[in-house]
């Protein structure tokens, strides 16, 4: 059935039916359910084109990566995209994935061009990102998983990556251990900037001294946590604990940690920040890991509301979280050897 057999089976025009089934509010709400419960009862789905005629919308929100940085190789992101998808799935919007060949800039201008899209997710952004300001310009609405220092308004969605690594450190510290190293993302990226500024704080209000040689940080892979973990481990004075910045680091240090001729916990306790991921699950460790822990999967599905809600009109100024992070204590941390003994 098409829309103008339904409106000829509802004695309705065509453009009343159109608007009641695009949530237009001059349609009043009986005459809404009544074409939806027919739109219903005849599996009627309004095509792509018509819903954009109708509506002005594109009915599509977009995200868009540097083809440098492969980010649907990275379960990290493929976790947050099926987050986005499931929700967004939920209220018939498409998600448009598109790979930038170079500078984002020219794609982010084309889907504006061709109005692709209703709204955009930025992700990984930087401590000054041109991307926010380039979309305020475009007049292309803009969701960020993370945040910037723009000046501008923008909608975004983040974690307490600094509170999580402050908190960390200080549980560490608790249990004795003095130097504490880190195992972080690039610092280009204002999350991996935010996580190593709360470990240097919570050093710092111990007393703890902060050498540039405790911090490591670049890909979050297990080659690179194994390979910085070695280089921690095999210093004059190494640690007696790692912060990691995600599950893939941490089991490349625990590797590491295990060819030394170490103990995970008893020798070096570990930390590590779990996205929720459905590939590692931290308790099935051995030892189970301690972590930081936030769902990448739950800030996916929210950061597709906020865009819809973008879509429809909300002001960005309003649309501002960050979400607590939680500690789960497991084996991987305890007492240094000096304390445990």
């Amino acid at each position: 059935m098409n829309l103008k057999q339904l409106a000829l089976h509802l004695g309705l025009s065509q453009t009343t039916v159109s608007r009641a089934l695009n949530g237009f509010p001059e349609v009043g709400e009986r005459t809404r359910r009544r074409v939806l419960a027919a739109a219903e009862q005849f599996h009627y789905r309004p095509n792509a084109s018509a819903r954009k005629l109708a509506t002005g919308r594109a009915g599509a929100i977009g995200v868009v990566f540097s083809s440098d940085r492969n980010l649907l190789l990275d379960p990290i992101f493929t976790d947050f995209l099926a987050g986005v998808a499931a929700r967004s799935a939920e209220s018939d919007t498409d998600v448009l994935v598109s790979s930038a060949l170079g500078d984002e800039a020219d794609t982010y201008r084309r889907l504006a061009r061709a109005h692709s899209v209703d709204a955009v997710i930025l992700s990984m952004p930087r401590e000054e990102d041109p991307r926010v300001s380039l979309l305020h310009r475009l007049a292309l609405p803009v969701v960020v998983h993370g945040r910037t220092e723009s000046k501008l308004p923008y909608a975004h969605l983040d974690i307490d990556n600094e509170g999580a690594f402050r908190r960390a450190t200080e549980m560490l510290a608790d249990l004795g251990h003095r130097r504490i190293g880190l195992i972080n993302g690039d610092t280009a990226f204002t999350f991996a900037l935010h996580r190593e500024r709360g470990w240097r704080e919570a050093m710092a209000s111990r007393g703890f001294a902060v050498s540039a040689e405790l911090g490591r940080g670049g890909q979050m892979t297990e080659e690179s946590g194994y390979r910085f973990a070695r280089l921690l481990l095999e210093l004059d004075a190494p640690p007696s604990a790692l912060l990691c910045s995600s599950i893939f680091a941490a089991l490349g240090a625990m590797r590491a940690i295990r060819d030394l001729g170490l103990a995970i916990g008893r020798d070096v306790s570990i930390v590590a920040h779990d996205d929720g991921l459905a590939a590692v699950r931290p308790e099935t460790l051995t030892p189970a890991l301690t972590t930081t822990f936030s769902s990448i999967r739950a800030a996916g599905a929210r950061i597709a509301e906020i865009a819809a809600a973008l879509a429809a009109g909300a002001d960005p100024a309003s649309l501002h979280e960050v979400w607590p992070v939680d500690i789960v204590f497991r084996g991987s941390t305890l007492p240094p050897p000096e304390r445990a003994s």
